[in-house]
């Protein structure tokens, strides 16, 4: 049985279909890349997976469970998390109240000593435990980048949805951070990242899907769609270097 099941998701704006009919699962513990140019509705599919935006037609499942439909606060329930392109959090809060927050109306929904106990082991996995009380709005835009993943984490979702996380990072924190994300999949969770930093996806993701104007043009192993000449076309331009 798929562990998250996307079927026909259709999302239209007007004329637009900015996701076009598009299918794919993931097993349970496997770590996906999602690749496509800016435009292709990356960003829109992980919004109908998340419930920031509701899907035109077409069905997305967890784990059995329906998400199509479902309020925002109800797919968090369901153990969905993410992150975001353009970091969101609260600035006027310290960075374990920022946690705290998703620790109790994530997954599991702690409350008191067991919110507090889960945002700092959220915080202690990005790097952050040492700030905790530390106003988040101080923060540089790298560390700002690592406390929104120490949000979705606090969340302990079934699924982590990462929308470029990497981007931004200078070659010693990307480095960082694959092995962050290795260790994260390597402890279990499930997670479909956005990302075009291909190393990174060469290192972290045996398989890759790919979008193009909103429609699925691969679904298979990473170096196979890296060779794809329509993944080439599409995304990348020219020709990969092995």
């Amino acid at each position: 049985m798929s562990f998250l099941s996307i079927k026909g998701a259709v999302k239209q704006f007007g004329g637009l279909r900015a996701v076009d009919g598009v299918s794919f699962t993931l097993k349970k513990g496997e770590i996906v890349g999602l690749l496509g140019p800016n435009g292709s509705g990356k960003t829109t599919l992980i919004n109908l997976v998340s419930g920031a935006l509701p899907a035109t037609a077409g069905e997305i499942r967890l784990n059995g469970q329906r998400l199509t439909g479902l309020r925002r606060d109800r797919i968090a329930r369901a153990g969905v998390a993410r992150t975001f392109q353009l970091v969101r959090i609260l600035p006027s809060l310290s960075l374990i109240e920022n946690v705290k927050i998703t620790a109790v109306f994530g997954h599991n929904a702690h409350w008191g000593r067991a919110a507090e106990r889960v945002a700092r082991e959220a915080l202690e996995m990005v790097g952050l435990s040492d700030r905790a009380e530390a106003q988040a709005g101080d923060l540089t835009y790298i560390d700002q980048k690592r406390l929104e993943l120490a949000r979705a984490l606090a969340a302990e979702p079934e699924i982590l949805l990462l929308d470029e996380w990497l981007a931004g990072l200078n070659p010693t924190e990307l480095s960082e951070g694959i092995d962050l994300i290795r260790k994260l999949h390597q402890g279990g969770l499930t997670i479909l990242m956005v990302e075009h930093i291909i190393d990174a996806v060469r290192a972290l993701c045996p398989r890759v899907v790919v979008m193009n104007s909103g429609q699925l043009i691969a679904d298979e192993a990473t170096d196979a769609a890296l060779s794809d000449p329509s993944v080439i076309t599409a995304y990348l331009g020219g020709e990969v270097d092995a």
